[in-house]
């Protein structure tokens, strides 16, 4: 059984609830979608977890009532601004975080730890927690209450919501821009049975790569968003040709792993950065980042920016080939439409430790 997800927004309302802060999640889409559609309360994407936390508690300082709304995996970014802000300075407000499961042999190890230690965490955090009830709301509600005025963090189980879907004037149209998945081929046929290392960020960059790379040399990262860019880097440094292919939710996450690659000129590192506006594998919501200057914030990060938003093929087949040529940590931003969903890449081929 589900909590009726419009009716949960409306109660959340009707408590005085002002801000959902959110870093989305699958299993909290639903609710995510209601709080969209709903002009009653704002709907506040935030880059990071941390970011998450640190605005949601300047909201309660200043007397409004925030929920943070988060997945498992994401509560550990969240760790400094509980330690050293909340709990030191005693502010409380509704956190709300996913509890992913993980099966023997899937491919999504980014949660196996924390499918069965995630009480732990929270308890080193100095919180307790409750799971929040599925099947009656006034329950669920008593209990976000609750987390309101006292250091209890909500977990929310696969299923609490009914489905919601998005409502038209919030769906994104990008019929008219080329799906990722035909930048994927092209790189697959330039690069094919080449040493040449592409690493994916997690989500569906990476099952995309697993779906329409077959013959290049990938490494699929299932989890660690944000991070693609600073493997890369790594990776490069210890003398590897390498590109990394992010996306724009993935991209403002952990920025400093930009400035940190521009100090460097004499490697062979290049971040392409497919923008969809939107975080696909979690339901297809808006980004809201269209006020974001990738280009100009890479180029003031001391990357070689290609300065030219990429939206054919014919553009990107020339650039890549044009880059053969330097070594140098290069920035490319293409603007892509949607492909269908592809399946995970399995367990085999994920989880390595050691580049090709």
């Amino acid at each position: 059984m589900a909590l009726d997800t419009d009716i949960f927004i409306d109660k959340l309302i009707e408590e005085g609830y002002t801000h959902l802060c959110v870093v989305p999640c699958s299993f909290a889409k639903n609710v995510i979608n209601s709080a969209i559609n709903s002009t009653n309360i704002e709907y506040l994407p935030c880059a990071s977890e941390a970011v998450a936390c640190s605005v949601a508690a300047g909201l309660k300082m200043s007397g409004k009532k925030p929920i943070v709304i988060i997945q498992s995996s994401g509560l550990t970014n969240m760790g400094s601004s509980i330690t050293s802000l909340l709990n030191p300075y005693g502010v409380t407000f509704p956190i709300l975080t996913s509890w992913r499961t993980y099966k023997e042999g899937d491919s999504e190890i980014q949660h196996k730890h924390l499918a069965t230690e995630l009480p732990k965490l929270i308890e080193a955090y100095g919180y307790e927690h409750t799971i929040l009830n599925q099947e009656d709301i006034d329950t669920a509600i008593s209990q976000i209450n609750h987390c309101d005025e006292s250091f209890t963090i909500g977990v929310i189980k696969k299923d609490t919501f009914s489905k919601v879907e998005l409502l038209e004037e919030h769906v994104l149209d990008l019929s008219n821009y080329t799906p990722r998945s035909e930048f994927l081929v092209k790189l697959n046929e330039m690069f094919k049975d080449t040493n040449t290392l592409f690493i994916g960020t997690t989500g569906n960059t990476s099952r995309e790569m697993y779906s329409f790379m077959p013959d290049t040399n990938n490494f699929y990262m299932a989890g660690n968003m944000g991070g693609a860019l600073s493997l890369g880097l790594g990776a490069s440094l210890g003398g590897k040709k390498v590109f990394v292919l992010g996306g724009d939710a993935e991209f403002v996450m952990h920025m400093g792993g930009l400035t940190t690659a521009g100090r460097y000129q004499d490697i062979d590192l290049t971040y392409i950065l497919f923008d969809n506006e939107q975080n696909k594998s979690t339901g297809g919501q808006n980004t809201y980042q269209s006020h974001v200057d990738y280009i100009n914030i890479a180029k003031a990060s001391n990357l070689n920016v290609i300065e030219k938003v990429i939206t054919s093929l014919d553009d990107f087949s020339d650039i890549i080939e044009s880059l053969t040529e330097n070594y140098k940590s290069n920035f490319i931003y293409i603007k892509c439409g949607l492909d269908d969903e592809t399946p995970r890449p399995p367990l085999d081929v994920v989880k390595v430790k050691e580049f090709n």
